[in-house]
């Protein structure tokens, strides 16, 4: 039966997208780009994956691919055409072979099934888009468009076809397979790329890969507790000098029981009673913010941030304005944000109602998620 392989080529320094990080194993909403590459090989017509990585890159393999079911990676070499060498010496049993790159992670499965077609009748296929800029060279003189497309990968092969003009290539450093497959002769097809299929080099590739995977969500919290005697009051975190402090069976701080209901809504994951319940004597006086930063890390877990929050507590007293940025400092620190991105405000009822009676306090908060997209 034919056993379709694909190699998958993350062994570069991605230099040129900044930072220490080579770019396969940088995050982007919330895994890293390798693991993004991964999943979208996952297809009922390739049988197999095998990686090819730098030397050193061990470690940042391992922690990127998490519990997947992969061989051991290949160690690539020194130049792009030596790591896919070396990746195809290590592909035994391999009928065809698609050779992907782990910086155009997003591959659509219509771009596999028509390079996979395409075999059927030639020794290689590539994807390609038309160039719809004006071209020029350095000197200003106009190029014809017309002559032009723009490469992509995966590029599909038969695996003997390739194997062999790989190993009869001496025309120095090859940065595209079907270049070596076309100059051992072999016939290499064209079929239609896909815009997902974009490399990403530079800094901005990056930001624009992540504001197209991360979607908005936004949840409401709301907390209400009464005031009484021989309790502490604590709101936002902070313990506010007061005549009276808010019952409850835990702190009782109603900024960040507000503040977690709004993260826990926003991912669609209940409430706060269904994580921390009353009936549980370990929360009995517990720091809220044990709760808040349980909310934290939920958001991380689901490939995401917090992007913002917004807190409005409504009393008649204790005046908020003092005590407003320490608030503010202790939010960020829990949700480890920046503190621009944390805002408190507070309102009074003119004295309407419980809490214009001064019988308790309520908030209400806002919380701003960018969740990863795991297609």
């Amino acid at each position: 039966m034919a056993r379709t392989v694909a190699l998958l080529v993350a062994a570069g320094s991605g230099s040129r997208a900044g930072g220490d990080t080579p770019k396969q194993y940088r995050a982007i909403a919330g895994r890293p780009l390798l693991a993004h590459a991964l999943d979208h090989l996952v297809h009922p017509r390739i049988d197999a994956v095998q990686v090819v990585i730098g030397a050193g890159q061990e470690a940042a393999y391992r922690a990127a691919i998490g519990e997947r079911p992969l061989p051991s990676p290949v160690i690539g070499g020194a130049t792009r055409q030596q790591s896919v060498r070396n990746g195809l010496s290590a592909l035994g049993g391999a009928t065809r072979v698609l050779i992907h790159d782990a910086a155009r992670p997003f591959l659509p499965a219509a771009v596999i099934d028509r390079l996979l077609d395409a075999l059927d009748g030639k020794d290689g296929a590539v994807p390609t888009l038309p160039q719809v800029d004006s071209l020029a060279t350095r000197a200003g003189a106009p190029v014809p468009r017309e002559d032009f497309v723009r490469v992509q990968t995966p590029q599909a092969f038969r695996f003997d076809a390739i194997a062999a003009a790989h190993a009869a290539w001496s025309g120095g450093d090859a940065t595209d397979d079907a270049q070596v497959a076309r100059a051992a002769g072999y016939d290499v097809a064209m079929v239609e790329g896909d815009p997902a299929l974009d490399k990403l080099t530079y800094e901005a590739d990056f930001l624009r890969a992540e504001a197209a995977l991360l979607t908005t969500r936004v949840g409401f919290g709301f907390d209400v507790h009464a005031l009484g005697p021989g309790r502490e009051l604590w709101l936002g975190g902070v313990r506010i000098p007061h005549d009276r402090g808010l019952v409850g069976h835990s702190d009782a701080d109603v900024v960040l029981h507000a503040l977690t209901d709004a993260i826990l809504g926003a991912l669609a994951a209940g409430d706060i009673g269904d994580h921390f319940p009353p009936s549980d004597a370990r929360w009995r006086g517990a720091d809220s913010g044990l709760f808040l930063d349980h909310a934290r890390e939920l958001v991380a877990r689901a490939d995401g941030r917090i992007a913002h929050v917004d807190v409005t507590i409504i009393c008649e007293a204790p005046r908020i304005g003092p005590y407003r940025d320490a608030m503010r400092e202790r939010i960020a620190g829990l949700l480890r944000l920046d503190m621009a991105r944390i805002s408190i405000k507070a309102t009074t009822t003119e004295r309407l109602g419980f809490a214009g009676r001064g019988e308790g306090i309520a908030a209400q908060a806002v919380a701003t998620l960018l969740i990863g997209d795991r297609r």
